[in-house]
């Protein structure tokens, strides 16, 4: 089960490191549009705020798998091992705690999104339970890994930045 949680965080990275991609290339393209031909998409705005969206959440799990959160360590790395342990365990706990709840309501919001048909304010009026849906995915993901993490760090203990760094 991890090899299938940790490949679909890495898969969910790479895609979002493609549309971060892609967001650069539209909205270069529209400003080219605007300013160089006075002629302005109905699209690209919309899409690469759509893609951001799907981006960020769905990278948050990768991440986390490779220990790419921001960190303040000067406490941490002066505990003893069972003191990052238990350091670890909390941060991973509220995590999971903060992804259930975002999951929890997440889906709420794209039921009742979908129940009334709600679409966005644009051009392209795309349904916004298009969007929504990024949210559970990306915390349900989150709290996976966090699950996951967790056993890993009661299994091999804490998880320097150097352990980290080299696994990619």
């Amino acid at each position: 089960m991890s090899r299938v949680i940790d490949g679909l965080s890495d898969l969910c990275g790479r895609l979002a490191a493609v549309l971060f991609v892609l967001i650069g290339g539209m909205i270069t393209y529209e400003v080219v549009m605007r300013y160089a031909f006075f002629a302005p998409t109905t699209w690209a705005e919309e899409m690469s705020r759509f893609f951001q969206i799907w981006a960020v959440y769905i990278a948050a799990a990768f991440i986390l798998r490779h220990r790419h959160l921001i960190v303040i360590t000067v406490v941490v790395d002066r505990l003893p091992r069972w003191g990052r342990i238990a350091s670890e365990l909390f941060a991973l706990a509220w995590i999971a705690v903060f992804s259930a709840v975002a999951l929890w309501y997440g889906v709420i919001t794209v039921a009742e999104s979908i129940a009334v048909g709600r679409n966005t304010a644009t051009m392209l009026a795309v349904p916004q339970w298009m969007t929504e849906i990024a949210i559970p995915l990306g915390f349900g993901l989150l709290l996976l890994q966090s699950g996951l993490e967790a056993i890993r760090v009661l299994r091999q203990g804490p998880r320097g930045l150097q352990a980290a760094d080299s696994e990619l």
